[in-house]
């Protein structure tokens, strides 16, 4: 017991667009997934910080080499600024975690850390190199299993994560989930991001916008269906602010996600063991950022009907249901299960 106590627990889920982290102390943050340094010597005199992360960095970017470094919720290729990128991430999460007291500052940091499905093989290795010198002890697992284990779904549910970089997928049997298991696709938030930016455009050749600023959009206004009400927003148009009608443009975008995440759902229900289909079907969970997509839910349960019937329900707390998933475990971990990154 007092092994345990001596060390602090943390839950990550790394994402593209937003990272959060759960601690056995009761620190919950989330902070978005950007890093960035001061481009010249004038930037560095301004912003009187060597690196700044998340919001302050989105902020303060035309000072910064800005860097978004997860791509596909994993660390992009073959770049050491983005590898460093998520050194500083990480850090600067851990260290959130740790709080302003300095109470846990010396105490040994065990992870557990999320990334997409798909991604596990090759996360393993990078994430074991930025995170040494930061954590203690490590445990890599896929996003929607940690999401189940928080959520204590272990035993015949399905998880759909649907992320900014991928959007993933976890039938849950009891035990841990195998590569046949699970399934990751690409089409996920950014999707939504990159074919709002380009219809907006296409409908608005001259209004003026930045992709932060249809993150954003997206982020207030994202439905399928039949709207609730109007997606207004205020842009330049030839320097002049102008109030646009952007709903169809929304539905279309958020509606792309729609075949692939129905076939990958479906696929993967036929391959579930026929006795325990039922129970699957009936218990379907929508989690990430994606789940806050008015009336995706209703269509993933409308679309179960073509198997018989189902039932999807939605996470009480997108935000950190993958960080908490991923505290939980590491509670529950015993010494064999850590990868020790500690010389």
């Amino acid at each position: 017991m007092s092994q345990k106590s001596d060390i602090l627990y943390v839950g990550v889920d790394l994402g593209t667009s937003h990272s959060a982290i759960s601690a056995s102390n009761g620190e919950h943050h989330v902070i978005e997934s950007y890093v960035g340094w001061p481009v010249d010597m004038v930037a560095r005199k301004v912003i009187k910080k060597p690196v700044m992360i998340g919001r302050e960095a989105l902020d303060n970017r035309s000072m910064l080499d800005l860097r978004r470094p997860l791509e596909k919720g994993v660390v992009k290729e073959g770049s050491e600024k983005d590898a460093s990128a998520v050194h500083e991430l990480l850090r600067h999460l851990v260290g959130l975690a740790k709080g302003k007291s300095g109470a846990d500052g010396k105490r040994k940091v065990h992870a557990v850390v999320g990334v997409p499905a798909g991604a596990l093989r090759a996360s393993k290795h990078m994430l074991r190199e930025v995170l040494k010198g930061t954590v203690d002890g490590l445990m890599i697992v896929s996003e929607p299993f940690a999401v189940a284990y928080g959520l204590e779904e272990l035993l015949h549910s399905m998880i759909i994560d649907i992320g900014a970089g991928t959007s993933d997928f976890c039938v849950m049997n009891g035990r841990y989930p195998t590569d046949e298991d699970q399934r990751s696709v690409t089409t996920a938030g950014d999707t939504i991001d990159e074919q709002l930016a380009k219809l907006v455009k296409e409908k608005h050749p001259d209004a003026q916008f930045s992709i932060h600023m249809i993150r954003e959009w997206k982020e207030k206004w994202s439905f399928v269906g039949e709207p609730k009400q109007r997606a207004m927003v205020t842009v330049p148009v030839n320097g002049k602010p102008t109030s646009l009608d952007i709903t169809n443009e929304v539905r279309t975008a958020c509606e792309q996600l729609l075949p692939p995440i129905s076939e990958t759902m479906l696929d993967l229900l036929s391959r579930v063991d026929p006795e325990y289909q039922e129970r699957v079907r009936n218990s379907i969970i929508l989690a990430g950022g994606g789940s806050r997509i008015v009336g995706l839910g209703q269509h993933l349960q409308e679309a179960l009907g073509q198997v018989g019937h189902g039932k999807v329900r939605i996470v009480d707390d997108p935000v950190f249901a993958g960080s908490n998933g991923g505290l939980a475990l590491a509670l529950d971990a015993v010494d064999a299960d850590w990868e020790q990154l500690t010389v």
